[in-house]
């Protein structure tokens, strides 16, 4: 345990690097003593003397039929990752900025994007889905009859498989913002039918024990579902932060399995076979495979590991000078909750624990915050997550001597940012 110190001020020094307690923020001690605006350059702080602006002299618009973010924030917009740039223009990808974002529900907007086939034009009129296979009576449902079964609401993160790629298979570490390295991560909430209640009306059978859910897309991409993960908490998601799930996320239904890896979360849903045993599909036999270090494989390793990253600040950012700042990142397990995060400023010497910002959801992202004043002296900013199975985020040094180089499924090794004297903050490996 870090020994607490304290300055004349009275604040509490919980690790090396200038972290604070975590308790400064419940007691509001950096405002009460004016540290943070003493860290303000003085423009910032003749703002308030600054004239009155035209657009209050004036009638604003008009109500419009949908929002739309300010045009001053228009450049916020999803990173196009394209890792590689040989293969079809179909398979393409675009990832979260969750540096320019704060709280923990990403707009639907924003959310990641992988399509393996390209975003199929589905027209919702004549879309099915199929409940087929080893069940007592195969089923047939269009949207309409869907809206008629009772409905749930759940906060969930979808990640794919291979998120963070480029931490993990490049030798040297790319600078690059959050939403290319870390972007392909969102959280969501949705609406649906639970899958039990659909399996439930349909009649699964005893040896029924696996279901291949198959989209509509170009690939009919499909992969295979144990059954009772379909009925612990599997939905068929409508709705997605209260509207209709956008095109890129699987309109007009998709499949919802929390914490299990994204590309088993399939997109525009148009068959659940019942099985009696997994079908081995090119989707997960080939592309989302493990590959360890001695050259076997591990197949079916649907959960995704608890994993954190600092988001403010972090690469491609620019400190404004020395002073008082918040730590803040993102932190989630696909096996439950979040129960810890731990903040080291001084590249892991020594760790302090953040807040977590409540609630508190099982497989959904946690957003943890810590004060932190820094001197201007170049350091290393990490976090560390631990979930409540007592499962902890590794180093990336162990977590590439478990698996083969040639693999990046599954990366979840802590995140280092380096921040230079001058302020930039950059991508490290340590």
């Amino acid at each position: 345990m870090t020994q607490i110190t304290s300055d004349s001020g009275g604040l509490e020094f919980v690790a090396g690097g200038g972290l604070l307690s975590r308790r400064l923020l419940l007691k509001s001690t950096l405002v009460g003593t004016g540290a943070i605006a003493a860290s303000l350059t003085a423009p910032t702080r003749a703002a308030a003397e600054a004239d009155i602006p035209e657009w209050v002299t004036v009638s604003g618009e008009r109500a419009r039929g949908y929002g739309m973010p300010a045009e001053s924030e228009a450049q916020i917009q999803r990173a196009i990752i394209e890792p590689w740039q040989d293969v079809a223009a179909a398979f393409s990808l675009s990832g979260t900025p969750h540096h320019r974002l704060r709280g923990t529900i990403t707009p639907s907007g924003l959310h990641f994007e992988v399509h393996h086939g390209g975003r199929p034009d589905v027209d919702p009129a004549r879309h099915r889905l199929m409940i087929h296979g080893l069940v007592d009576y195969p089923l047939k449902f269009d949207l309409n009859a869907l809206e008629r079964y009772p409905m749930v609401t759940a906060t969930h993160f979808l990640e794919c498989a291979g998120n963070s790629l480029f931490n993990a298979i490049m030798p040297e570490p790319m600078q690059a913002g959050c939403d290319m390295l870390h972007g392909l991560l969102s959280n969501s909430e949705w609406t649906g039918v639970p899958l039990s209640v659909l399996m439930d009306e349909a009649g699964v059978n005893p040896e029924g024990k696996w279901v291949v859910a198959v989209g509509s897309d170009g690939p009919a991409l499909a992969r295979s579902i144990p059954i009772e993960k379909i009925m612990e908490d599997g939905i068929l998601a409508l709705y997605q932060n209260g509207e209709r799930i956008r095109p890129e996320q699987g309109y007009p239904m998709r499949l919802l399995l929390p914490g299990f890896e994204g590309n088993m979360n399939v997109k525009w849903l148009t068959s659940l076979w019942v099985t009696d045993a997994p079908a081995y599909t090119k989707h997960e036999s080939g592309e989302y495979t493990e590959i360890l270090a001695d050259g076997s494989s591990v197949k079916f390793t649907f959960a995704l590991g608890v994993k954190s990253f600092i988001t403010h600040p972090s690469a491609t950012m620019t400190m404004t000078g020395p002073g008082f700042y918040e730590i803040s990142g993102l932190a989630w397990s696909g096996a439950g909750r979040v129960d810890r995060v731990e903040v080291s400023a001084d590249g892991g010497q020594s760790w302090a624990e953040a807040a977590l910002e409540g609630p508190v959801r099982s497989r959904a992202l946690t957003r943890f915050r810590l004060p932190w004043r820094w001197d201007g002296s170049p350091l290393v900013l990490m976090s560390r997550a631990t979930d409540e199975t007592g499962a902890v985020q590794p180093a990336r040094s162990e977590w590439k001597a478990r698996y083969h180089p040639s693999n990046f499924l599954h990366y979840n090794a802590i995140q280092p940012w380096q921040i230079t004297a001058e302020g930039a903050v950059q991508n490290v490996y340590i």
